[in-house]
């Protein structure tokens, strides 16, 4: 697979990031993959994009290397950050709902969850 961007294919900051044109996929989107060493044709596959995006965003990626990896961990710290505001603002509320008896009439769809629940982890081990 060549890394020759098609020219409708381009890159573009938004209030999101850097975004592939004509769709809400960001690069960093694109490198969550790339971090997790997929192919191309996965990722591309995986995101619904053309292979002239997919082309764009690996070229963009790879000519911007240094500056795409400062970004990209700037993100995570950030996503990083908001996930434990929300756990903490969200803890309370989580525990006292976990505390709560349970709803009449759902008695067979806990039954139900917890054999699978079990099961899932029987096969764990």
């Amino acid at each position: 697979m060549t890394l020759a961007p098609h020219p409708a294919a381009t890159i573009i900051r938004t209030e999101r990031g850097l975004t592939i044109s004509g769709t809400r996929i960001t690069l960093y989107d694109v490198m969550d993959y790339l971090q997790a060493q997929y192919p191309p044709k996965f990722i591309g596959d995986a995101l619904a994009l053309t292979e002239e995006q997919l082309l764009a965003a690996l070229a963009y990626v790879e000519a911007h290397n240094s500056e795409m990896e400062l970004e990209y961990q700037q993100i995570l710290n950030d996503a990083a950050e908001t996930r434990r505001y929300w756990e903490e603002k969200n803890r309370e509320q989580l525990e006292r709902i976990a505390a709560a008896p349970p709803r009449p009439g759902y008695e067979a769809v806990r039954a139900k969850l917890q054999q699978r629940k079990a099961r899932r982890e029987a096969q764990k081990q």
